[in-house]
């Protein structure tokens, strides 16, 4: 049976022909027409990739996205600002595709994205040989862990979700409010400390490296995986 895949778009026009498509390259397909129901069919069952519209009725697909945790989501939208992309991309979306769309593009961006398997909101992150429970939160190295705090577990989940990236304060501090209330800017500078102190007590690396007035960024050993 193939790989089930959820449309979550109140447009009728592009869902039917988003539907016909997929089921034509032998997917299954669910369709939800409101971030509601979209929640409501997840609860049920768990599609092997989501392809979400952000102008919904109800919940929109900003609010939805962060709840589809472990499942590679798919932005399929009209807004074409860039900060909305990177904004999305850094909140979890696997990809961002832009309407009106070519249906071959697209389609191959999907097989892509179910090649890769689970999302990358799942409970274990791996970067540079280190890895990251999100469930336990503990961070792991050979045969040692440390755990962290949930302030901790946080930020290292963001910056191991974008290895590559100088990830700012405030990028920080948006996301992560989905997983902690109690980081603050102020505070912020005293959580890295301490999350880069407990790593370098696990690995003997310094993992985070400070972009001077702009963020943060994960800096794995070099030669690492």
């Amino acid at each position: 049976m193939g790989k089930h895949i959820l449309i979550i778009d109140d447009d009728v026009h592009i869902g039917d022909m988003l539907a016909e498509a997929l089921e034509r390259e032998g997917y299954r397909v669910s369709r939800a027409y409101s971030g509601t129901e979209a929640l409501l069919l997840t609860e049920r069952t768990t599609p092997d990739l989501v392809l979400l519209d952000l102008m919904l009725p109800g919940l929109s697909g900003e609010e939805v996205l962060p709840r589809l945790k472990g499942v590679p989501t798919i932005v399929v939208s009209a807004k074409v600002d860039v900060q909305d992309k990177v904004d999305l991309l850094l909140g979890g979306a696997a990809d961002y595709v832009t309407k009106p769309f070519d249906m071959q593009e697209l389609l191959a961006r999907i097989a892509v994205r179910l090649r890769e398997g689970p999302g990358p909101d799942a409970a274990r992150l791996t970067a540079g040989g280190l890895s990251l429970d999100t469930d336990t939160r503990a961070a792991a190295w050979g045969d040692g862990q440390t755990r962290l705090t949930r302030t901790e577990c946080a930020i290292l989940k963001l910056l191991m979700l974008n290895p590559s990236q100088v990830i700012t304060r405030s990028t920080i501090l948006d996301r992560i409010s989905l997983d902690t209330p109690d980081c603050t800017e102020s505070s912020l500078k005293m959580h890295v400390s301490n999350l880069r102190r407990k790593l370098r007590a696990l690995t003997g690396h310094d993992w985070i490296e400070a972009v001077w007035g702009i963020g943060f960024k994960l800096r794995p050993p070099a030669g690492a995986p």
